[in-house]
């Protein structure tokens, strides 16, 4: 997975400019990220503080893990059956 440029901290100060009343060309030109970027961050960590972000990071790490142990498992249940001869 891809590491952003910017931190939580630096994103909410961001959205806290735009929330301000700076333009928002204007703030994308600053802080040089386009304006799908901005748009994006909007949509995911909008009406959220640095708390709040934090803890949806934890959770997206403990999704993925899940996911990962989930892909392991079910791999070793599928070679189990194939070398019992069900399938």
């Amino acid at each position: 997975m891809k590491k952003s440029r910017f931190t939580e901290a630096q994103i909410m100060g961001v959205l806290r400019q735009a929330e301000g009343g700076l333009a928002v060309a204007e703030l994308c030109r600053e802080h040089g990220i386009s304006t799908a970027t901005f748009y994006k961050w909007r949509a995911k960590y909008g009406g959220m503080d640095a708390s709040m972000m934090s803890q949806m990071k934890a959770l997206e790490d403990e999704n993925r893990r899940l996911k990962r142990m989930f892909a392991d498992l079910s791999m070793q249940a599928d070679l189990l059956r194939e070398a019992l001869g069900k399938k």
